[in-house]
């Protein structure tokens, strides 16, 4: 047996110092010749310097150091296999059964188990001891591993950030790879309606399974149908008619669903909002009138700012 403790700064009489851990790798692999989802295996003394020792040197490498006899380890072990394969890849997990590894126990100072080992470029960097219930482990492992990060999420993040051009060409790429994917479509729908590409925007929408929409499905179909449906009436003229009598309810009317159309839902909102304010009228209908088409508005936009500011100025009005 070739490996040894000496690189492990051991403190005396007790379990292995905790060293600061090297950086972790950011898309660790499995190890060499394994199935992708085999992230858990038997290790022995026999195997320990290549199956633990030199595996986490790519790979962070968590040792659960177990016997057939110990209750605890029998609870604990499922959940770390079921962490394993959560996880994804981003840990190994290596079972070794002390009653069969007595030089490795004596080397790691072992004094009860469940004692689980995470080793790091070599070394072990922390440990844990006890069947530690799931969130406890989860944890300990992101305290090294860092939180697990949605690969979905991910791609969509970047794509927010991106110019249209390129956070467009990204989205179709994630869809290549999950097709029909609810989110990952709804952004690329927005992004096409944005530009006015209408009819990719409904094909995709349509394309989504009736279980899976969400509450960005009927907002997205209600800007495609504004977006479809230009507005009668010039917006100069209308405005001038409104500088003429501020109390021209019709012109308001007319030129907020105009700018609604060129997508400038605030301007849109401000014009009925004064509708709101100013119609003291009998029954006050056009205040009806703009009440509705504003709730209809908000329902569309995709400004969640400008639709606070509406919701608020528009209570304020009613009140």
């Amino acid at each position: 047996m070739n490996w040894s403790t000496n690189n492990w700064n051991m403190s005396p009489g007790g379990a292995p110092a905790v060293p600061s851990a090297p950086a972790t790798p950011a898309t660790p692999a499995a190890p060499a010749g394994s199935p992708e989802e085999s992230f858990v295996f038997d290790a022995t003394e026999a195997d320990f310097q290549a199956q633990v020792l030199e595996l986490s040197m790519q790979v962070p490498v968590l040792l659960d150091c177990w016997a057939p006899w110990c209750g605890p380890c029998k609870s604990l072990g499922p959940v770390l296999e079921k962490l394993a394969r959560d996880y994804g890849g981003r840990f190994i997990l290596a079972k070794l059964n002390t009653d069969e590894a007595p030089q490795v126990s004596a080397a790691l100072r072992i004094r009860s188990i469940p004692q689980c080992f995470l080793f790091i470029g070599g070394r072990p960097v922390d440990q844990f001891t006890g069947a530690l219930p799931e969130g406890k482990l989860r944890e300990f492992l992101d305290k090294h591993l860092g939180p697990q990060v949605d690969p979905v999420q991910a791609l969509r993040d970047e794509a927010a950030a991106l110019e249209p051009d390129a956070a467009e060409a990204l989205l179709r790429e994630g869809l290549t790879e999950l097709p029909g994917h609810a989110e990952m479509t709804l952004d690329l729908a927005e992004r096409l309606v944005a530009r006015g590409e209408l009819d990719e925007a409904q094909a995709l929408l349509d394309g989504i399974a009736t279980a899976e929409r969400t509450a960005r499905h009927g907002p997205l179909l209600k800007r495609i149908e504004l977006a479809r449906n230009r507005p009668q009436g010039d917006a100069v003229a209308l405005a001038a008619r409104i500088e003429a009598n501020p109390r021209d309810f019709e012109a308001r009317l007319a030129l907020g669903a105009i700018r609604v159309f060129e997508g400038d839902f605030r301007a849109g909102f401000e014009q009925l909002l004064d509708v709101v304010l100013r119609d003291k009228a009998e029954g006050k209908p056009d205040r009806e009138r703009a009440r509705k088409q504003l709730i209809d508005w908000f329902e569309a936009c995709p400004d969640a700012d400008a639709v606070s500011w509406g919701r608020r100025y528009l209570g304020m009005y009613l009140n």
